[in-house]
C-alpha cells in the first residue's frame, strides 16, 4: 500500500523503514503536519499516517476522501484529534496504536517526579557554573508518600508498580478498576478524596469531553498546599491558566509537563532562534519549580519499534480487507 507519513522525523523513518522490510508497503515521509493546508500532499496515496498534533477534522477528512485516500493510520494511542463521526460517514477506516510501551511513559513520569523533587534541573545548571551550594535543593523521600494516579490503563498500572517499589501509597481513580493495580496495592477512590489526600498526582487518562480541564480551579482548591502535578497524557486535561494561579498561590508545589494544551504550533519543532508568542507557555517557563519536556515520554527505541510494527500491521490488515483489532469503529 502507498502511504503518506505526515509530521515525520528522522527517527520515524529509521524505525518504519526497518520494520517495513517484513511488510513491503510503499512509504513516503513528509516533515510537514497534516491539515487542510497540506492535504494535497496525499494525492495518489491510498493511506495517510499521522501523529498526535495533525489536524483530522471533518473538512480535512473530506479533502482526503476526495483525493481517494481510504485509510487513516494513527501512529499514536490518542485519537481526540480525529473527527471519527466524519471519518465513518466518509467511509475512511481509522486505526491506531493502542499500546506501544507503557513502561516508556510511566518511566518518564517518574523521571519528572524525581527531577522536580530532587531539583535535578537546578542542580545541573549550578554545577556547570561551578556552584556546588546545596541551598534550595532540599527534596523529600518518596517512600511513604501518597501518590494519586488518574487513569489506570496499561501506563497507570506500570506506574503503580514502580511507585509501590519506591514504597509509596497509591490512590487510583478510573471508571473501571484494573486488577493489576489492585494486585500491586493501589486503593481506588473518588476524585475528591484523591485531590485532597495525594501529595503527588499523575495524569494518565484519555482526553474526552468529560476529562477536558479535569485539573481546574475547583480541583486545585481541594489539593494540599505544595502538591506535585505530573501530566504525560494529554495537554487538554489541564487548565493551564488555573495551574499558573495554583503555582503562584503555592497550592501546586511543582509541575511536570510532557504535554501542553496549546502544544501544536510548538512541540516537535526547533524554535530556539525564534520568539515564542505563546505568553501562557512562556509564563510557565519562568517558574523554578516547573519542568517541561516536549512530548517525549513515548520516545524510546522499544516504543518506536512497537509503533512501527503495529502501524504497518494495521495497514496490512486494511490492505488485505481483514478485520483490524485496532480500528476505531466498525467501518
Amino acid at each position: 500500500m502507498k502511504v503518506a507519513f505526515f509530521s515525520s522525523k528522522a527517527y520515524d523513518r529509521t524505525f518504519f523503514e526497518a520494520a517495513n522490510a517484513d511488510y513491503g508497503h510503499d512509504l513516503q515521509f513528509f516533515e510537514t503536519g497534516l491539515s487542510l493546508g497540506t492535504v494535497q500532499l496525499a494525492t495518489g496515496f491510498r493511506a495517510v499516517c499521522s501523529f498526535v498534533n495533525d489536524r483530522l477534522d471533518a473538512i480535512t477528512l473530506e479533502a482526503l476522501a476526495e483525493l481517494g485516500v481510504e485509510h487513516v493510520a494513527l501512529r499514536c494511542a490518542g485519537f481526540n484529534q480525529v473527527d471519527l463521526s466524519a471519518a465513518e460517514r466518509l467511509g475512511l477506516r481509522v486505526v491506531r496504536v493502542p499500546a506501544y510501551s507503557p513502561h516508556a511513559v510511566a518511566e518518564h513520569a517518574i523521571a519528572l517526579i524525581l527531577t522536580l523533587n530532587r531539583k535535578i534541573h537546578r542542580a545541573y545548571a549550578r554545577t556547570r557554573e561551578g556552584n556546588f551550594a546545596l541551598d534550595g535543593l532540599v527534596g523529600f523521600d518518596l517512600n511513604g508518600r501518597t501518590v494519586g494516579i488518574i487513569g489506570t490503563g496499561r501506563i497507570g498500572a506500570v506506574l503503580t508498580q514502580i511507585l509501590r517499589g519506591f514504597g509509596c501509597h497509591v490512590l487510583a481513580h478510573d471508571l473501571v478498576e484494573n486488577p493489576d493495580c489492585l494486585a500491586a496495592g493501589a486503593v481506588y477512590t473518588d476524585l475528591d478524596q484523591l485531590w485532597q489526600e495525594a501529595q503527588i498526582i499523575s495524569l494518565h487518562c484519555p482526553l474526552t469531553p468529560q476529562t477536558y480541564h479535569l485539573v481546574n480551579r475547583e480541583a486545585i482548591a481541594k489539593m494540599q498546599p505544595g502538591t506535585m502535578l505530573i501530566n504525560t497524557s494529554r495537554g487538554g486535561l489541564v487548565d493551564t491558566q488555573a495551574v499558573i494561579e495554583g503555582l503562584k498561590l503555592k497550592r501546586i508545589g511543582a509541575l511536570g509537563l510532557d504535554v501542553y494544551e496549546q502544544e501544536e504550533p510548538l512541540f516537535f519543532q526547533d524554535h530556539s532562534t525564534e520568539i515564542i508568542h505563546d505568553d501562557v507557555f512562556q509564563r510557565l517557563l519562568t517558574f523554578p519549580n516547573v519542568v517541561i519536556t516536549g512530548h517525549q515520554a513515548f520516545l524510546t527505541d522499544t516504543a518506536l519499534h512497537n509503533i512501527a510494527e503495529t502501524t504497518l500491521s494495521n495497514l496490512t490488515d486494511l490492505e488485505q480487507g481483514r478485520a483490524c483489532p485496532n480500528q476505531l469503529f466498525a467501518g
